[in-house]
Order: C-alpha cells, then sequence, then structure tokens
C-alpha cells in the first residue's frame, strides 16, 4: 500500500500540535524546551494509521527552516488556521513555501472555533477562500476544528484520509536516497537516521553512503511506524538504524544514498521563481539562503535571463552554493534572504551538475526548455546538448536524474530512434 506523508503548515500557536494530538493521541512536541515554552522548535511526527505519517513542524518565523525540511517531501498539506486570530504572517509565509515546493492537495483546518461565534467564523472562511485564491487550496475543503474539545476531528480526519493511495510520486525503481531529518542515538540500539524515502529501496545489511561527507555505513535495521521491516521503499516514513558512523559526523540535512552511486554538488542550474509578495527585487550575485530536502546552504544567485528579477518573475537561473550539498534532476527548492530571513521564491533543479555560467547563449534555449520538461526522455536529451564537452555514461545519467538504469537506457534507445 502507498504510503502517504501529511504536513502541518500555519502561524505560531494556531494549535498545529494540538490538532495532531486530537487526530493520532500523540504529543509530537517531546523536548523539554518545547513543554516549557509551549511551541514546537523541532520536527514532530505522529502516525494516524500503519500508512498515514503526520510530519508536525514549527509556525514561529525564527524555525521556518525547519519547517521547511518537514514539509519537502510531503504528500498532503494541513494548513492550521485559528478562529480567533484569521490569517497571520506565518500563514502565508508557509502557504507560499508549500506552492514553491509543488504541493498540490491539502485541507485547511479553521482551528478553535469554540472561541468565536458562527458569524465570526463565517468571515474568516471568506478571508481564507480569498487568501487561497490561485493556490493549491483554493477549492480545498474548510473544516472547522477544536482540538480542545473535539468538534470536527472526525470530519478532519475523514477528509485527510480520502488522500490515501493516491499515485506515488516517488521513484521506487531509482537509485535509493533519503534526506536525513532527524539523526540520534538509542541505547542499545546505536545511531538511528530519519526521513522520507525519496528512491529505491533497501533491506537489512545493505551498504550505503552519508553525504556530503562520504562516510559509508551499513543498515542494521528498518523501521516505518515504529514497526521493524525487512524493506523500505520510496514514500515510505522510515527509521534506519546504520553502523559505522559517530553521533557527530551525521546531521539534518545529509543524505542517505545508495553506495556509489550519487556525488555531491556546488553549482545548480535552476528555474526560478519569485513570489508575488516578495519585498525586494533580485539582483545578480545576491546571496540567498537555500532550502532543498533537509539541508540549508548559503548560495549566490547568477541570473542567466536577465540582471535584475523582479517580485512574481520567473527566469532561468545559476546557484553557486558555498558548501556541497546532494541533490538531483527535478528536486524543488526554497530560496530565503540571507537577512533578515524570508522566504521569497523557490524553484526546481534542472542540472546538478552544470558547467559555470554567466548567461544563455540563443543556441542553449532550448536546452534548457527541455531540462524543464516533466518527460524524462527529453530531460536527458537537454542535458546531453548542453555538456559540449562532456561524454555521459549511463550510471552518471542515473545519479543526475535519480532513475534507475533500466529507465535510462530506455529512454536513450528511444532518443536514438
Amino acid at each position: 500500500m502507498i504510503h502517504t506523508v501529511i504536513g502541518t503548515a500555519g502561524h505560531i500557536d494556531h494549535g498545529k500540535t494540538s490538532l495532531v494530538k486530537a487526530l493520532t493521541g500523540v504529543d509530537t512536541d517531546r523536548l523539554p524546551e518545547e513543554k516549557e515554552r509551549g511551541i514546537t522548535i523541532e520536527l514532530g511526527f505522529a502516525f494516524m494509521d500503519a500508512h498515514t505519517t503526520i510530519i508536525d513542524v514549527p509556525g514561529h518565523e525564527r524555525f521556518v527552516k525547519t519547517m521547511v525540511a518537514g514539509v519537502t517531501s510531503v504528500d498532503v498539506a494541513l494548513l492550521v488556521v485559528a478562529a480567533n486570530d484569521g490569517i497571520m504572517p506565518q500563514s502565508k509565509e508557509h502557504l507560499d513555501i508549500l506552492n514553491l515546493l509543488g504541493v498540490q492537495r491539502g485541507v485547511i483546518a479553521l482551528n478553535k472555533i469554540d472561541l468565536v461565534d458562527s458569524e465570526w467564523a463565517d468571515l474568516i472562511e471568506d478571508d481564507l477562500r480569498v487568501f487561497t485564491r490561485g493556490s493549491f487550496l483554493e477549492n480545498s475543503a474548510i473544516i472547522r476544528v477544536s482540538a480542545n474539545t473535539g468538534e470536527g476531528i472526525k470530519q478532519l480526519a475523514e477528509e485527510l484520509y480520502k488522500f490515501k493511495n493516491l499515485e506515488s510520486r516517488f521513484q521506487t525503481d531509482g537509485p535509493f536516497r533519503m534526506p536525513i531529518d532527524r539523526f540520534f542515538s538509542i541505547k542499545g540500539f546505536g545511531s538511528v537516521a530519519t526521513g522520507t524515502v525519496l528512491s529505491g529501496k533497501i533491506e537489512n545489511g545493505t551498504s550505503l553512503d552519508v553525504l556530503p561527507s562520504r562516510s559509508s555505513v551499513r543498515v542494521r535495521n528498518l523501521q516505518v511506524h515504529g514497526k521493524q521491516v525487512e524493506v523500505i521503499s520510496a514514500g515510505d516514513r522510515a527509521a534506519i538504524n546504520i553502523a559505522g558512523v559517530d553521533l557527530d559526523d551525521v546531521k539534518r540535512g545529509n543524505v542517505l544514498s545508495e553506495y556509489k552511486v550519487f556525488k555531491t554538488t556546488q553549482i545548480l542550474d535552476v528555474r526560478l521563481k519569485l513570489v508575488e509578495s516578495c519585498p525586494v527585487e533580485l539582483s545578480q550575485r545576491a546571496r540567498v539562503r537555500l532550502h532543498v530536502g533537509t539541508v540549508e546552504v548559503l548560495a549566490r544567485i547568477q541570473l542567466l535571463e536577465c540582471d535584475i528579477l523582479i517580485a512574481g518573475g520567473s527566469a532561468w537561473a545559476q546557484l553557486r552554493l558555498e558548501s556541497p550539498i546532494c541533490v538531483a534532476w527535478g528536486d524543488r527548492f526554497v530560496i530565503r534572504r540571507y537577512s533578515p530571513a524570508l522566504s521569497i521564491g523557490g524553484g526546481v533543479v534542472l542540472n546538478p551538475r552544470p558547467p559555470i555560467r554567466r548567461s544563455i547563449a540563443s543556441d542553449e534555449l532550448s536546452q534548457f526548455v527541455d531540462l524543464e520538461s516533466n518527460y524524462l526522455d527529453k530531460a536527458i536529451k537537454g542535458l546531453i546538448a548542453s555538456s559540449k564537452y562532456s561524454l555521459w555514461d549511463q550510471s552518471e545519467l542515473s545519479s543526475i536524474f535519480a532513475h534507475s538504469l533500466r529507465e535510462i537506457q530506455f529512454c536513450l534507445l528511444k532518443l536514438e530512434s
């Protein structure tokens, strides 16, 4: 059965964690500081059933980078808005992030409905319809709930369950890749990495790389939803018990990947889009915070079609990173201002290993169009055409596109015919 990952979103103190507890019985605030301050700081995880995970993210503006790490791999968004507060700054920023990351399904929970009368709730619903216009949540259900009294919780759960068993967007046949969102040690058990598997599958005893450090580790045990399993595959929310690495050598943002398949990079060709509400123009060499997978890294932007990108605008660009990361074609990302930190745009990775560019020549335009295609064969054609002085073997293409060798070979044969 296909695994479904639900991610919360919304402003601080709008009741995301309380709502997750009402849905699952699990309090995802596990740290003493979270208990003391009454806010979520780290990612929390709960299970609605054996095939449905909820990732609870922080709502405070200081922890938006943690929120991005949590929602990168979600299938369904649960936007929580408090009825007594209405739409707030992080409501807007979180919705922008979800749109930029390509999330396409969701539900809106109008929480704390017990604190307002029905006329006020009607006004907030009207505001939400205007607020979500043009986004993936435009026609989504708005469920009035109270995590405190239990009102509407059953209806909300039923609405979320409608998204079960949808077609997976993950690459089951590709090489294994899992961005790490938590890494910790359990006494008597050893080191454990958790995350959502983006592609491929592994079993106990498999050797993996930890990127970008290139440490080699061995899988000792696998769990899905707290239960031991023999195999984990694309789309699973998994915990991997690994041997061969110290606790200090692995952190959130690292990637567990198939042994000697993926490589790291510090240059990306991308399609970049600024949100409509971006308060500044983006100029050449602008320094930004790049969020992709579960990693945050500083980067400089080289615009390839223009010298200035305005709010709502879109362009091909090259990102030059200050630290190496592991990504693949089609990965979604978010950029935030360097200071003050604010989500201003995002896009999709087109080529994770390009040559250094200052602009795009006229004869290269069609190559970028092909790389931006959703069709693997066209994207491979674009990559090969754009690499005038490079030869790519099939294993390299499998790494860049995070697809199996079988799929790469099929596409190459198709291009030859």
